[in-house]
């Protein structure tokens, strides 16, 4: 399953403007990096696949939006989340979940 391209473009037009931002193709989905550290992902699996400060992981899972990205189907990964397409319709909610992605790459030192 390819990523779906009108999410990415939603994506694209929240994070449009961020300094040091590029897209890969990372992970069989399109990634949006802030100075070479993931941010977010359009996933191939569909939703969205974001990098959360690990400390906050636990936290973040208590939104009903927000599930457990686990590796290979079964080791959970703390730093990572996914969000479901179907939480995603509301731009609102997108642009919530991208920023909690953005917002912690941004504090990563550049790659």
């Amino acid at each position: 399953m390819s990523y779906d391209e009108d999410l990415a473009q939603r994506v694209r037009d929240v994070v449009l403007g961020e300094p040091g931002l590029t897209e890969r193709r990372m992970f069989g989905g399109l990634a949006f990096l802030v100075n070479g550290n993931m941010a977010v992902a359009a996933s191939h699996e569909g939703g969205l696949l974001l990098r959360v400060p690990p400390e906050r992981t636990e936290e973040l899972l208590g939104d009903p939006d927000a599930h457990e990205f686990t590796m290979r189907g079964d080791t959970p990964m703390t730093g990572w989340l996914r969000v479901r397409p179907d939480h995603l319709d509301d731009d609102a909610v997108l642009e919530r979940w991208t920023d909690v992605g953005v917002t912690y790459a941004r504090s990563l030192p550049p790659k």
